[in-house]
């Protein structure tokens, strides 16, 4: 404690780098001016609290302290005395007369919010320096139930907290600030190309039915095999990551202004599969024929084109078969943090790994870790779901949601559930005999209706209407597009 006893009023000075970084000055600067002014603690209280103090003493005297001023009483050199005096750290530095030499010493409260970050910045140093010696210390001791790769992700898992400390937690706004903050997003949305409120999917008729993806939101895209869920999340990852523009953004921070940075868990495909679907809706070339090699020149030559294109299309792949939630957590907190982070893209759901040995358990945590993500990185969360069997038993083979597989906790966690459908692909499986031609005649009038035509159904939207959204769909290129209304006069939008 020679450092308080030699108490140098005149200004912070950070100490010697042997011992672990703290100001003593800052502190006590900071204290004196909420002593004498009880005001100044409601400017620094979003700041710190009494954790980031280094000294336990001075601690001891901002929780003391913070404890009145909620209460709306006075915290002052004589209120406190009677709360601290059989207190041995105070007592070492010279009982009441210190709290009074705080106060007297004091220079100004105009800069006190300097101070409180200065504490605030030394302390997260010495965070860091604690977890450093944590992570060594770990990795020091061979267990068999700490794996290097478990302890990795605890690593980053911890360094992520630390680095994101204070940013999340801002506890009450007034309702001023909340309006003005739903006025400045209605207002981005209104000034954006398509007025949206989230990034643009590349599908019109979508993107007015929920405004784009939003930040925070868990979107569950579900549907039966062959009905086109990855097709349709591949051709929303390309719209978003081809549309890409960074710049700065109205609240002054610098990223995505169009587009985005998209981050894809294909947990069911290689990256090579997936890459070959881009590629094929890219370039307009059959993904049958892109497997085969069974190119003609031009084809090739417009496939190579793509290819180049795609090359600096911000779009991630991770194809890490049967990945826990943890880590699956972890690479996206890294792929933001390394190149950016715009929208999470996960193929499919039921792949992913909990902790759980009960199924229902395991998803509740999947679906609970998922909508987690969103909000802790402040992205849209896209998570392909399967359907159970019972779609099939029905007449009417549109999905609802008690169809979602242990649906319980992933209906609840989901602000949007969607659902794909293809009319097309049952009716083409109820083809009557060559031999009965009005049955035939029924078919093919069938068939014609629905060819290329897709719907996606959204069954749950928290912030806005459900109800079905057209979409076209080519088959050969594994492609879902705006499909082109009647009142239009043929005429495609975009594709």
């Amino acid at each position: 404690m020679n450092e308080i006893a030699a108490f140098n009023p005149t200004g912070a000075e950070i100490q010697s780098p042997d011992t672990m970084p703290h100001s003593i000055e800052a502190e006590q600067q900071l204290l004196g001016a909420i002593l004498t002014n009880n005001d100044v603690y409601d400017r620094v209280a979003s700041i710190i609290s009494e954790k980031h103090f280094y000294d336990p003493v001075h601690a001891r005297i901002f929780e003391i302290a913070a404890a009145r001023i909620a209460k709306n009483n006075l915290a002052s050199p004589v209120t406190l005395k009677a709360f601290m005096e059989d207190d041995e750290g105070l007592k070492e530095l010279g009982g009441a007369a210190y709290l009074a030499r705080l106060a007297g010493a004091a220079v100004s409260s105009f800069a006190v919010r300097d101070y409180a970050q200065m504490i605030y910045d030394l302390a997260i140093r010495r965070e860091l320096i604690a977890l450093g010696r944590e992570i060594a210390d770990k990795a020091a001791r061979v267990e068999v139930a700490s794996e290097p790769k478990d302890q990795i992700v605890q690593a980053e898992q911890s360094l992520y907290k630390l680095a994101e400390q204070g940013k999340s937690d801002s506890g009450f706004v007034s309702f001023l600030k909340a309006v003005t903050g739903a006025v400045n997003v209605a207002n981005a949305a209104y000034q954006r190309e398509g007025k949206l409120s989230g990034i643009s999917t590349g599908l019109v008729d979508l993107d007015a039915k929920l405004g784009g993806l939003n930040p925070s939101d868990l979107l569950i895209l579900a549907g039966r095999p062959s009905m086109g869920k990855t097709s349709l999340a591949t051709n929303i990852a390309y719209n978003i990551a081809k549309a890409y523009k960074k710049g700065i953004r109205p609240d002054g921070t610098e990223g995505a202004i169009q587009g985005g940075v998209v981050g894809f868990y294909s947990l069911e495909m290689s990256s090579e599969q997936l890459a070959a679907r881009i590629l094929s809706e890219a370039s307009e070339i059959s993904s049958h024929k892109i497997r085969q090699g069974d190119m003609e020149e031009d084809e090739f030559r417009r496939f190579v084109e793509a290819a180049k294109k795609l090359e600096s299309c911000p779009l991630y792949i991770d194809d890490t078969p049967a990945l826990p939630i943890a880590q699956l957590a972890a690479r996206a907190r890294r792929l933001k943090r390394t190149h950016g982070l715009d929208v999470l893209i996960v193929d499919y759901l039921q792949l992913v790994r909990g902790m759980s040995d009960n199924r229902v358990q395991e998803i509740g945590e999947i679906s609970m870790g998922l909508k987690a993500i969103a909000k802790e990185l402040n992205i849209p969360v896209v998570a392909l779901s399967q359907l159970s069997r019972t779609v099939e038993s029905r007449d009417d083979k549109r999905p609802q949601l008690s169809d979602l597989r242990e649906s319980g906790s992933i209906e609840q966690d989901a602000d949007a559930v969607m659902f794909v459908f293809r009319e097309e692909y049952y009716v083409e499986r109820e083809k009557p005999s060559d031999d009965n031609l009005e049955a035939m005649a029924v078919w093919q009038d069938k068939m014609s209706r629905l060819h290329g035509k897709a719907e996606v159904i959204i069954g749950k939207q928290r912030h806005g209407p459900i109800g079905t959204v057209e979409l076209s769909f080519e088959s050969q290129f594994t492609r879902f597009g705006n499909l082109a209304k009647a009142w239009q006069n043929n005429a495609v939008e975009d594709y």
